[in-house]
């Protein structure tokens, strides 16, 4: 009886903000605002005006994506990670669904006004993405292509953004890393609670080595552009904090492939993907706004410490 009156009490208080940033794992949000730049990069306009709309625009579909995966795991969480805010009853399964609705329409609102039809012609195929792997895709095998799609679509949104129609096609190379990534990151993710078999984390390890060699390239992808020490520099040394972080997480993983070092690997994938977007940022012939965003990683681990980026 007292274990329900307490439930009830838990259930009826005030959600609080600190809940919803658990809810949207709002740190890992860090990782959007680079696919943008690495993609606008290779395009030649890192800066273009409508970079800022377009990262925001990202942001609030990539917050969508995390409140509409509690809403479509609660029954799952409740078993295996109760800790999470709607199983604990901090945020009602309603509640969730509402705000990835909310934070869908912002996206897709923000993306108009900043790209036009241009922008919405990205946007919208992102989103269907988005809603069809955390309602349906998820746990079937092309669950690691859809997420990588989605992440492959959100830099060639900022290649879009940056020059138009066909500045897209210079994106192709910093999207194709940056889907990679994501499809290594996704199949270690569905190990997270009973751990991976070690060919797993190994076959993900090379993959992750190979991404971060084609990133430290030192011809830059963007046009007209001409490699020169300082873009191979920061090229370079955003290889090696991406190798430094989620590869050594996966060396970890095939050494001991449990679930808690598999979900380690995951949180370091997700926020390795800014020393990768440093890389490819630089690669693109921006090494200035590349260190800039390499900035953000040291940002996001501290803050990943205080919310869970998975």
């Amino acid at each position: 009886m007292n274990d329900r009156k307490a439930d009830i009490r838990l259930r009826s208080r005030p959600i609080r903000l600190a809940d919803l940033a658990s809810l949207v794992r709002a740190p890992a949000a860090l990782s959007v605002p680079g696919d943008i730049l690495a993609g606008a990069a290779a395009a030649g306009r890192p800066l273009a005006p409508r970079t800022v709309g377009t990262m925001a625009s990202s942001v609030c579909l990539y917050w969508a994506g995390m409140a509409l995966n509690d809403y479509a795991d609660a029954t799952v969480d409740a078993v295996e990670r109760p800790q999470r805010p709607v199983p604990s009853g901090r945020v009602p399964r309603r509640t969730a669904l509402s705000l990835a609705c909310g934070l869908t329409a912002a996206g897709l609102g923000l993306a108009a006004i900043s790209g036009g039809r241009r922008g919405l012609g990205v946007a919208l195929p992102l989103t269907g993405l988005v809603w069809a792997y955390d309602l349906k895709l998820k746990s079937t095998k092309a669950g690691p292509t859809a997420m990588a799609g989605a992440r492959a679509l959100d830099v060639l949104a900022g290649a879009v953004a940056a020059g138009g129609g066909k500045s897209g096609r210079r994106g192709l190379v910093p999207a194709a890393l940056v889907g990679l990534h994501t499809y290594t990151l996704t199949a270690l993710s569905r190990h997270e609670i009973s751990g991976a078999p070690a060919r797993l984390p190994a076959a993900t390890l090379g993959v992750s080595a190979a991404t971060a060699l084609a990133a430290a390239g030192t011809a830059p992808s963007g046009p007209g552009r001409h490699p020169d020490a300082r873009t191979a520099a920061v090229a370079a040394a955003g290889a090696l904090g991406y190798l430094g972080t989620y590869g050594l997480a996966q060396v970890k993983a095939v050494r001991e492939p449990s679930g808690e070092n598999v979900r380690r690997a995951v949180g370091a994938g997700i926020l390795g993907l800014v020393p990768l977007q440093t890389a490819l940022t630089a690669r693109g012939g921006s090494p200035v706004v590349a260190a800039a965003l390499g900035a953000v990683h040291p940002l996001a681990r501290r803050l990943a410490r205080r919310v869970s980026p998975t």
